[in-house]
């Protein structure tokens, strides 16, 4: 076992029960180190450790597998190493071996990634004390629901998707409670995804009279659809979801699409100085990097707020508002977070900005 400033790397499963830490706080810091996601792992490790390091405090890092089972042996060595609150976490397998023995022990959880609902609704009913920072499922059909009512509702809409389970499904969420709201689409299809040209489409959303169009797909195909548009002056506002947030491949996006999305972290002023550290440091801020920061600023300032007063540490993660790198952060009863994390944001000149911060 290797410690090195205050980090303890943890190749294995493997933790002395003994081992001693420095004076201060203890966080577990949970996330896959090998595999497909080991990319995202190391996001989680870069952004939670760079935290505890800076405030002086110690961090176990135990690796993630994903599988099935695997829980409580990670549960175990969180015990063992005597941690006060565990973040990370990207895997709904994790979390359901782990969170009965991390009750056990009062350490809390604070999850970066998992979206499961019914993993949630089984953490309220058996108090397993977990937080996500995550968005809860259905949370991007509800913010592009509420674009679409606040700022479409008068236009003729359009909504169209890729046939994926993920495209099908928000569509259909936002064409459900379009229709409660007595608003019926002008147009729906499946388009046949990854295609080099999308006429025969466009040609029909203007037939329909469209001017207004949901995508349920991903960003190249939005490329390729606002090109072919502009190609037959056929003026259509488009909007995607968070899929918007990949690359451009092979087709750069056109200034003016609009996206709901989670938002860029790092433009954010209050993570500026994290940035500036992490980078200095050889890490970017992406990806994981400043939501596991955040999660250990939620942590940290939690066990600090449980020593003044006694009461349980998960009482004031679920009890307080936290001023964090991504924003403030609070969690309803539900342990999910009180506020919606996805906004409407529009491409101009290489990126996702607000609509009100572009130039146009």
């Amino acid at each position: 076992m290797n410690t090195m400033r205050g980090l303890i790397l943890v190749p294995m499963l493997l933790l002395a029960a003994g081992e001693g830490h420095a004076a201060g706080l203890t966080i577990g810091v949970v996330a896959p180190q090998t595999g497909n996601l080991a990319t995202l792992g190391a996001q989680v490790f870069a952004g939670a450790t760079a935290k505890i390091q800076q405030d002086g405090n110690t961090v176990v890092a135990v690796p993630e597998t994903c599988e099935e089972n695997s829980g409580a042996a990670i549960a175990d060595a969180l015990i063992n190493a005597k941690v006060q609150v565990a973040v990370g976490f990207l895997c709904s397998e994790t979390l359901e071996g782990a969170l009965p023995k991390l009750k056990d022990a009062n350490i809390p959880a604070i999850t970066v990634s998992v979206r499961s609902r019914i993993l949630m609704e089984d953490a309220l009913k058996n108090g397993w004390p977990l937080y996500r920072m995550a968005p809860a499922d259905g949370a991007e059909a509800e913010k592009v629901i509420d674009v679409i009512l606040h700022q479409w509702a008068a236009q003729p809409i359009a909504l169209i998707e890729d046939g994926t389970i993920h495209g099908r499904e928000l569509t259909e969420a936002v064409r459900n409670a379009l229709e409660e709201k007595g608003l019926k689409p002008v147009f729906t299809d499946t388009y046949r995804p990854g295609q080099d040209q999308q006429i025969a489409l466009v040609r029909r959303l203007k037939k329909a009279g469209a001017t207004r169009v949901f995508v349920g797909g991903d960003r190249s195909d939005v490329a390729v659809i606002a090109r072919d548009a502009a190609a037959e002056k056929i003026q259509l506002d488009i909007l995607g979801g968070d899929a918007m947030r990949a690359a451009d491949q092979p087709l750069p996006l056109a200034d003016g699409t609009l996206a709901v999305a989670l938002p860029d972290y790092s433009t954010r002023p209050e993570a500026a100085a994290a940035v500036d550290a992490l980078r200095a440091a050889g890490t970017e801020a992406e990806g994981y990097v400043l939501p596991a920061y955040a999660a250990v600023q939620i942590a940290s300032k939690a066990i600090q707020d449980a020593a003044a007063d006694d009461r349980p540490i998960a009482q004031h993660i679920g009890g307080t508002a936290f001023d964090t790198v991504v924003g403030r952060i609070a969690f309803n009863a539900g342990h999910e977070l009180a506020e919606n994390p996805y906004r409407l944001l529009k491409w101009h000149a290489g990126a996702f900005v607000p609509p009100s911060d572009s130039s146009e």
